[in-house]
């Protein structure tokens, strides 16, 4: 297959979440086809709610300027679906993606013809297959890999990672995961196995004590951050948390937002593990994080700024972000998926908009303009309210509206910030 070619068959396969499937059995036995790729490198899997895309940034960044082969495995993509599968800081190209993706589905069918599998495996599957396998073949020392849907039946997961961070869980997926944080934390908490090494970030307390009473169940001592409810330790010795030290000097990060000092604190803290295998240095840390950069997160483009909040936890970081560093009009491009809190979302953004034009994101999964508009606040001037399903003229829109000390805010989805960026790139 050539690359639009492998697109296509991909996208046959069906939306990523939609089509999910519960269990690793298929995943696993591709791998093992494969020639289980995931066994040569280290592996550090991410998960949570908010966050773990960014300390998969800061941590391939600090390994990077450590001089360290690294993979980064990340999802959604913006435009791309090379942006993906990350080798030593550059999306691989789209040649090589073909090349791989097509040997993982010759690999999947001919396990489909053998009665191996019954299924072919899903698009995620696929994907992360295709990952694992690249990295092995690129050599990669390690492979940051961030968890695509929950933990404990996400692809991700069949890479069996010697380390692994929760970052902080709140509401979302719910018609996947569960409808409560208890829920939700035991979902991601299952990444964790008895050899493994564990960072916890900072949690609500219900979050916490999930995540915790697993590591107490596999005798697992897992390092905990500072600040939250990860402050005190824990009544058993074996579960008391893991010293570690931060840079002497934080510095300023490569990534906006009062929020992602948390983020960076969590990489640092896997940082600290890595050094068992590593050698790494606070000022290759301070460097790394400095350098960070994560597309699609309070990304500035000229009088753009994108950030992918898609949950009231992303909404809350992206409030205080705008409350503290944005003082112009704001113009909001809104589109969601129909899985998301967007009446909450609405409550905590739409208020610091001056005009909102409500979209729809190119996915299967997005809410219908109609249906996003039956949630906006009551109390915003519908005067100030636009309606263009199609992302294109919801661009137009904005711009027109906008004055030209205003800026155009896109947010709600992922997917939607990499269609306006792919709109942007259009016109270069």
């Amino acid at each position: 297959m050539n690359f639009q070619q492998t697109v296509d068959y991909l996208l046959s396969l069906g939306n990523e979440v939609e089509t999910m499937k519960l269990g690793l059995e298929n995943i696993r036995k591709l791998l093992d086809a494969l020639g289980s790729p995931q066994k040569h490198y280290v592996k550090v899997q991410i998960a949570g709610t908010n966050g773990k895309g960014s300390v998969c940034a800061f941590l391939g960044s600090i390994c990077r300027e450590a001089g360290i082969r690294t993979g980064v495995y990340t999802s959604p993509h913006l435009v791309s679906i090379t942006e993906r599968v990350n080798i030593d800081g550059v999306g691989i190209s789209e040649d090589e993606f073909a090349r791989l993706a097509t040997r993982v589905r010759d690999v999947s069918e001919k396990l489909v013809a053998e009665g191996a599998l019954e299924t072919v495996p899903t698009y995620f599957e696929q994907v992360t297959a295709i990952a694992l396998l690249g990295f092995a073949e690129s050599k990669m020392d390690i492979a940051i890999l961030e968890t695509g849907l929950g933990g404990r039946y996400d692809a991700v997961t069949a890479a069996n990672a010697e380390i692994c961070a929760i970052t902080r869980i709140d509401l979302d997926h719910q018609e996947f995961l569960g409808g409560t944080i208890e829920e939700i934390a035991a979902e991601k908490a299952a990444i964790i196995r008895a050899d493994s090494r564990v960072v916890i970030g900072e949690q609500f307390d219900a979050a916490f004590d999930v995540i915790l009473n697993q590591c107490r169940r596999l005798g697992v001592a897992p390092t905990l951050l500072n600040g939250g409810r990860t402050t005190g330790r824990c009544a058993a010795n074996v579960y008391e948390e893991e010293a570690h030290s931060l840079p002497l000097v934080f510095p300023p990060l490569g990534l906006a937002g009062i929020h992602q000092i948390e983020n960076a604190e969590v990489a640092v803290a896997i940082v600290e593990i890595l050094r068992g295998y590593f050698p790494i240095t606070n000022e290759q840390i301070s460097d790394g994080l400095a350098k960070a950069r994560h597309p699609g997160r309070l990304e500035r483009i000229d009088r753009f700024l994108l950030d992918a909040a898609h949950n009231p936890g992303g909404a809350k970081a992206l409030r205080d972000y705008l409350d503290e560093f944005v003082d112009q009009p704001i113009t909001l491009i809104f589109g969601a998926m129909k899985d998301k809190n967007v009446a909450e979302i609405a409550e905590i953004l739409f208020p610091k908009a001056e005009h909102v034009v409500l979209t729809v994101p190119s996915n299967t999964r997005a809410m219908p303009v109609e249906e996003v508009a039956d949630l906006v606040p009551k109390s915003f001037d519908q005067g100030r309210l636009f309606k263009h399903p199609d992302v294109a003229d919801a661009l137009s829109k904005a711009e027109a509206v906008t004055p030209e000390n205003g800026i155009i805010l896109v947010t709600g989805s992922l997917y939607l910030v990499g269609d306006i960026k792919r709109i942007l790139k259009s016109r270069i």
